[in-house]
């Protein structure tokens, strides 16, 4: 009678492998010790013995290295703790903005667990979203997850990253820039005049400065003898401006020096009518009682101007700077120009993103334009279409 050999005993500290009946499925466990006189272990299943055996390897090699996965923690855990610690020096604002970035991913990748996600899951969650937001929405989903799983890494929850492997793609067409024609800047010019925001509409589409620049504008930086504006500063979390391209010197149009030296008058009066509850910020762009604007009622504002100038009220200040470099463009000013105007490092976001239907002039193109250089900062100073 043939007789089955016995099974070599599994030495101490091996991994086991079993069949398990109730569930149709190979299961492998390892050991990480006892905790609290409890024996601890952490199990992988697969429908094969081999594809047991190969995640208990991975598994292996990721504890080897120090990573203490949870069977329970997901993908939106970890886009929570990252949202909750992983954005630190970030202003309030970048963070909500965050938040609502990554809703979309949630719907498809919230309940995964983190150690499960493959690249596979996510080009698919991606590629999905690809229907209903625009290729710059989907690159910026993208490297919200990759950023969430690489702060997951650092606190040894997950062995890889794997949105690093994977590329957004292509998803619908972005809301297109616009920009106002010369005659519906006049129009825009003409119907601020006797608003508060009068040198705010001014500055924005003769100098091309940010939203952000503008409220933080202080009148120490301003020169109004020698025609200059300082942008060293802008609303953001750290006080500093978007890039270190865009701390610039900027020559002032004629138009905007005689609107800031009727702003400083405003506000002489505003100082005066509020008393003791003047709040001195030394901001040119203040409440009636000196405090910062806020960017909601600036918008507010500005939209009714935009609809007594009889543009309708789907206008919003950034478009401002959108009209400064198309005015410039139309003009013929070098393309190179525009963007060092405009505090850009390189010219290709000029190009991308604030150009529209009339064409911007290439670097080295030809133009007749007249213009000066500030020998103090080497920028050039362009003479605007007279508004």
């Amino acid at each position: 009678m043939c007789v089955d050999e016995p099974r070599p005993r599994r030495g101490h500290g091996e991994d086991s492998v079993y069949f398990d009946r109730a569930n149709g499925r190979w299961v492998g466990a390892v050991s990480l010790g006892h905790k609290a006189g409890k024996r601890v272990r952490r199990k992988v299943s697969g429908r094969t013995k081999a594809e047991v055996r190969a995640k208990l390897r991975q598994l292996r090699a990721e504890l080897d290295t120090g990573v203490r996965s949870s069977a329970t923690y997901t993908v939106g855990d970890a886009l929570d703790d990252w949202l909750a610690g992983g954005l630190n020096g970030r202003s309030g604002r970048t963070v909500e903005l965050y938040r609502d970035t990554v809703k979309p991913l949630r719907e498809r990748l919230d309940d995964v667990k983190l150690r499960e996600l493959t690249a596979g899951y996510v080009q698919e969650a991606l590629e999905t979203l690809a229907e209903r937001l625009s290729t710059r929405s989907l690159q910026i989903v993208r490297n919200c997850l990759e950023r969430a799983i690489r702060y997951a890494e650092i606190r040894d929850l997950v062995g890889r990253n794997v949105a690093a492997l994977v590329k957004a793609p292509r998803g619908r067409p972005g809301r297109p820039s616009k920009s106002l024609t010369l005659e519906q800047a006049q129009a825009l010019l003409r119907a601020a005049r006797d608003s508060r925001l009068y040198a705010y509409v001014v500055l924005s589409v003769t100098t091309g400065l940010r939203t952000e620049e503008l409220r933080a504008l202080r009148w120490d930086e301003v020169d109004l003898d020698a025609g200059t504006v300082a942008v060293y500063r802008a609303v953001r979390a750290s006080g500093d401006t978007k890039t270190q391209k865009s701390r610039r010197v900027l020559l002032l149009p004629h138009l905007a020096a005689e609107a800031l030296r009727e702003q400083r008058k405003r506000q002489a009066a505003d100082r005066l009518a509020a008393g003791a509850l003047w709040q001195d910020h030394g901001l040119v762009f203040a409440s009636a009682i000196g405090t910062p604007l806020d960017r909601h009622n600036v918008r507010r504002t500005f939209r009714k101007i935009s609809q007594a100038a009889g543009l309708g009220d789907d206008w919003v200040p950034r478009e401002m700077r959108h009209t400064f470099v198309s005015l410039l463009s139309s003009s013929g000013t070098p393309l190179e120009d525009i963007a060092d105007l405009v505090g850009h490092k390189g010219t290709a976001t000029t190009e991308t993103v604030y150009r529209n239907s009339q064409e911007l002039h290439q670097p080295g193109e030809k133009a007749q334009v007249s213009r000066s250089r500030d020998r103090r900062n080497s920028v050039p100073r362009v003479l605007m279409p007279v508004l």
